[in-house]
């Protein structure tokens, strides 16, 4: 059997075999390199216990001791809960869980125990409330105790110490097999540490110094790795030929002077670097960026109708029919008299009958259709453009790299201009959009009404519905926000569903009210939404699915209910659905947050409407997990890195992939087949589409 640990299957190490390799293909581990590159999610210091008379309230401890007692607590009530107690020689605790019996079966009196939770005090008893635990015997002391311990994220059937067995096991007996893929001159020049050591520090730390000092080596591992392949797709794309446009001054006007509006600085600046872009003879990689109603679609106007105007076709590409239908319509309404009246331009979306789809498709073939715009149909198959040299893609984190791909090979090298009413925290900008120029719309256009927002506690909620009742009375329209759709036996936490039936017949009845959520049919959904936009609905009650949705001017009311359920970016762009108009809007969040994160986001929320802020003041709050692979796959295969923390090591290592790309941009050379092989397995949908250039 091969010796290169990425070649040997995880069955084949003692104690694993067939059975347990099954369960552990469940978190990615299929062979020896992917169970060495498994990384903790956090750590348990074992080496120093806090004495349980020392525990305060609300804080996070890790506790051992010796199993005291087992019992029942209110275990006929809705909630069951199971607890034990646990003592030592500096007091005793106990350990509550919530509906799960089955736990009976775990503890005996005398065992030695570790557990890890939140610490509460119920009726004066000291507890810890749905604590991780591990049962500790005499074998399991070395691994286990006494020292920094990994934890690992889990599967059925798969625990603790026996990943912390196996993961020491071939530490022992395959870690020095580990090839480096970083080049020689590179890991000289970075002062980087060996890989097997890291690799070691990470699973078992000596001590918290070694442990930082190796996630900053792995981090640089993987920012390095994951900068390569989006350079490389960058230039496989702007290293080819592409078509450059013709642009004056005399299309500037004539295009400016079809607005209803002045551009703000910000869109004339974005509307420049875009100009200087589509002149040039290789492909446009831009992404516009700007905060809900910074008016991006206006720019993005502009260049399809530069596009259209040189003799090309232009597409753009929406995540949802009614966004496409709503980008159409404006379209038209802008530019249907005067000097772009000639652009033939068409919709394309799923609801169409199938006859006028292949209408649309065999116009487009022939070159009948200038500009289109529509859905995820742009990239069915029987879709084909004669002459496509520019796409536009909105909302574009609702796509994958490989649907942004698919539309651009329906053309040659197409031009491409990607969308986002998210603003990307600055630190995280290089990591999500390394292949693209990055292009800000920081300014709101004038004539925009003022929202303001104000957090009552849900018990407030009467006079809350009693406002809005006056509101819509007055001629507004209102939405309701919440983050569920069905009843839960576990949250309490008013629902869409059942609220929806409540105001019709009590707070809102007499009022035109109606109801969508993500288990409609997208079509029922842009149905309701259209007869909201006409006024034909006062009150529209919603789940997230609002979060991307249309203008309504109209629409200047906004309650969102449970608001510390939502995370900042989802409450700023929910919020940004009303103030579309010239009226001033009012946002109410209902909650009672009971954690320092939810108070915090809450605050934040009420103080300011800036999404540039908001995302940095998120990504403080909850870390940059939750962005990765949300706006672009591939991202969440960075396992360790922090680009708060390290955004020094990813600025380093950005610099040295874009001198390694330079020289060879296919890594063609034999010293780079190494981190070539590697890339390809941890991010194929890049090299793919890299190779294949």
């Amino acid at each position: 059997m091969s010796s290169n640990p990425s070649e040997i299957p995880i069955q084949y190490i003692k104690g694993v075999g067939p059975a347990k390799a099954k369960l552990l293909i469940n978190l990615g581990i299929h062979t020896v390199e992917d169970l060495l590159n498994f990384f903790p999610r956090r750590y348990e210091d074992r080496s120093v216990f806090t004495p349980i008379s020392k525990l305060q309230a609300g804080q996070i401890y890790c506790v051992t001791g010796h199993v005291l007692a087992v019992g029942k607590r209110n275990f006929y009530s809705k909630n069951k809960t199971f607890e034990i107690a646990i003592g030592n020689n500096s007091g005793k605790l106990f350990c509550a869980w919530f509906n799960q019996p089955y736990l009976d079966k775990f503890f005996k009196v005398g065992q030695e125990i570790v557990c890890y939770g939140k610490v509460d005090v119920y009726k004066g008893r000291v507890q810890l409330v749905m604590p991780d635990f591990e049962l500790i015997t005499d074998e399991d002391r070395m691994l286990n105790m006494g020292r920094i311990v990994p934890v690992y994220p889990l599967t059925k059937g798969i625990s603790q110490k026996y990943l912390r067995r196996i993961i020491d096991l071939c530490l022992k007996e395959h870690v020095f097999q580990v090839k480096d893929i970083i080049p020689s001159d590179i890991r000289q020049r970075q002062g980087l540490s060996a890989l097997f050591e890291s690799i070691h520090q990470i699973h078992f730390p000596q001590n918290y110094h070694e442990q930082g000092k190796a996630s900053n080596r792995i981090a640089f591992e993987e920012f390095f790795l994951f900068q390569v392949s989006v350079i490389l797709r960058r230039l496989s794309v702007v290293l080819k030929e592409g078509k450059s446009f013709e642009i004056n001054e005399r299309l500037k006007s004539n295009y400016l002077s079809a607005l209803p509006f002045a551009l703000t600085n910000a869109q004339s600046l974005a509307l420049d670097a875009i100009c200087q872009d589509l002149k040039q003879p290789k492909p446009m990689l831009r992404l516009l960026q700007g905060d809900v109603g910074c008016g991006k679609t206006a720019v993005a106007f502009f260049a399809a109708i530069t596009c259209v105007q040189n003799g090309s076709q232009a597409a753009i590409m929406a995540p949802t029919e009614i966004l496409a239908q709503q980008h159409f319509a404006t379209f038209k309404r802008l530019f249907a008299k005067g000097h772009f009246s000639n652009i033939k331009s068409t919709l394309l979306i799923s609801s169409l009958p199938a006859k006028e789809k292949a209408s649309i498709s065999t116009k487009l073939a022939q070159g009948e259709i200038d500009l289109i715009i529509g859905t995820h149909g742009l990239i069915e198959n029987d879709v084909i453009f004669k002459d496509l040299a520019l796409v536009i893609i909105d909302e574009q984190h609702k796509f994958g790299v490989e649907q942004r791909s698919a539309l651009s090979s329906k053309g040659k090298n197409p031009h491409v201009l990607v969308m986002t009413a998210t603003p990307i925290p600055r630190t995280l900008c290089l990591t999500l959009y390394g292949d693209l120029d990055v292009t800000t719309i920081d300014q709101m256009p004038s004539g925009r009404g003022k929202i303001n927002t104000y957090h009552f506690p849900m018990d407030k909620s009467s006079g809350v519905y009693e406002k809005v009742r006056q509101w819509v009375k007055a001629g507004t329209q209102a939405y309701i926000v919440y983050p569920m759709i069905e009843e839960s036996e576990t949250l309490d936490l008013k629902t869409a569903k059942s609220s929806y039936e409540h105001f019709k017949a009590n707070e809102f009845s007499g009022l035109r009210i109606a109801l969508i959520h993500g288990q409609l049919k997208r079509n029922e959904v842009d149905r309701v939404m259209e007869q909201f936009k006409a006024h034909e609905i006062d009150i529209l009650v919603s789940t997230t699915i609002l979060e991307v949705g249309i203008d309504v001017p109209n629409a200047n009311v906004m309650v969102i209910e449970h608001a510390d359920r939502f995370g900042l970016s989802q409450l700023h762009q929910m919020r940004g659905r009303i103030g579309r108009g010239s009226k001033d809007a009012v946002c109410i969040l209902l909650g009672d947050p009971t954690t320092q994160e939810g108070k915090a986001r809450l605050e934040t929320i009420v103080k300011t409407i800036d999404g540039f802020e908001i995302a940095e003041k998120d990504l403080e709050i909850r870390g940059p997990g939750h962005y990765f692979g949300k706006f672009q796959h591939g991202v969440n295969e960075l396992k360790i890195t922090d680009p708060i923390g390290q955004i020094k090591i990813l600025e380093s290592a950005r610099k040295e992939a874009i001198n390694l790309t330079s020289n060879d941009a296919q890594l063609k050379k034999p010293v780079n087949i190494t981190l070539k092989k590697s890339i390809k397995r941890r991010f194929p949908e890049y090299l793919d589409l890299i190779l294949a250039g």
